[in-house]
């Protein structure tokens, strides 16, 4: 473990309810699999794979001028480097679109997809690509906005966002190519949520006081809301494909 990892591994109860809800899902889907080979797509500087026990290859497109370098998407040479000296479960990294992907078929066991999905315009092509590169038996796991309470219009629209999914539209998506689909709603929305996804910053104490103690009250909110509709701040969807798969 890095000292990196280390802190990772120390805060991660701090942080917010869509990390937190995220690695414990991750942690629930790699019980007991040995050490699999997983493909974070979108993974950049991802936190929600790191310490996982598994072998993590990352895949992101490369940072190109605009509202890819203004947002901080994408890799650079600079976040590359920075991500193999921090991170020990990273077997490969891969620079490519996931829309037009080279990747092998069936060479990885599971695939994360941590709200990413919103931001590609090709997302047929996107799914359908994740779903070949998956073993049979294997599985994916996608988080993304929830469009049927978060809509992305007004002047707080994301420019980088090309649509937000209903549970339904999500649900239809992923069941045209994989055979066991679940979606559900997570994490409470409100200003304790809102509060937590302040940085944490030792300049400003009392704010970073503020932000951890909204995310514990975000976290006991946010219990039972697998169901909700409304206020609730994401989907949260995971797939399984039949071990007698053949695509």
């Amino acid at each position: 473990m890095t000292f990196y990892e280390f802190k990772r591994w120390v805060t991660y109860p701090l942080m917010t309810t869509h990390l937190v809800t995220v690695r414990q899902d991750l942690k629930r889907l790699l019980k007991g699999g040995g050490h699999p080979s997983l493909l974070d797509v979108g993974g950049r500087k991802s936190p929600y794979t790191i310490n996982l026990p598994a072998a993590i290859t990352l895949l992101d497109v490369p940072q190109e001028a605009g509202t890819k370098a203004e947002l901080n998407l994408g890799f650079t040479r600079s976040i590359l480097d920075t991500i193999k000296s921090q991170r020990s479960n990273i077997k490969n990294v891969v620079i490519q679109d996931m829309t037009q992907s080279t990747l092998a078929a069936h060479s990885y066991d599971a695939v994360v997809c941590v709200e990413v999905i919103e931001h590609v315009k090709e997302d047929e092509a996107f799914v359908n690509h994740i779903s070949k590169v998956i073993k049979p038996g294997g599985w994916a796991y996608f988080t993304t906005p929830n469009g049927d309470y978060i809509k992305n219009e007004g002047p707080e629209r994301n420019p980088d966002h090309v649509r937000h999914y209903t549970r339904v539209e999500l649900q239809q998506l992923l069941g045209r190519y994989f055979e066991t689909v679940d979606v559900h709603y997570a994490v409470k929305t409100g200003r304790y949520r809102v509060k937590g996804l302040r940085g944490y910053t030792l300049k400003k104490p009392l704010q970073t006081l503020d932000s951890i103690f909204s995310n514990v009250v975000n976290r006991f909110q946010s219990v039972g809301m697998a169901s909700c509709a409304v206020e609730t701040a994401h989907l949260v969807a995971v797939v399984h494909k039949n071990k007698n798969s053949s695509e």
